[in-house]
């Protein structure tokens, strides 16, 4: 297990992610820990992962994880933890992770730099 990045204070005091890092929003880490305690669990973590699929050619996939393997990289923000293989991480680095809410519905976003195109739901994306 690495971790990469301590995030705390507000949106505006924190830097943009760096390449190499994958950023955490203050709103992503406040939905984590809303999750982690609705499950009666608060060593939960979100863990994000890439895997060939979708329509774009990659696709992202979310779980809730209480364990972090050898490989797993951890990024914490305000008490909230990001768990990522280091696989998955070659394929997010430089990006963020949000929880957004709007019209249409509420879920986490990852704005990705490195991806050359993304499909209309935001779930799948390419390279």
């Amino acid at each position: 297990m690495t971790e990469i990045a301590t995030q705390t204070g507000t949106p505006e005091a924190l830097p943009a992610p760096k390449a190499g890092e994958l950023g955490l929003t203050a709103s992503a880490a406040r939905r984590i820990l809303k999750v982690a305690e609705s499950e009666g669990n608060p060593a939960l973590a979100l863990r994000i992962s890439v895997s060939g699929g979708g329509c774009s050619g990659f696709q992202y996939s979310f779980t809730l994880d209480a364990d972090e393997t050898a490989d797993d990289v951890v990024i914490t923000r305000d008490g909230a933890r990001l768990l990522v293989d280091t696989v998955s991480l070659d394929y997010l680095r430089g990006s963020e992770l949000d929880f957004v809410e709007d019209l249409s519905g509420a879920g986490f976003r990852v704005s990705s730099p490195p991806a050359t195109s993304s499909c209309g739901c935001g779930n799948s994306f390419a390279v």
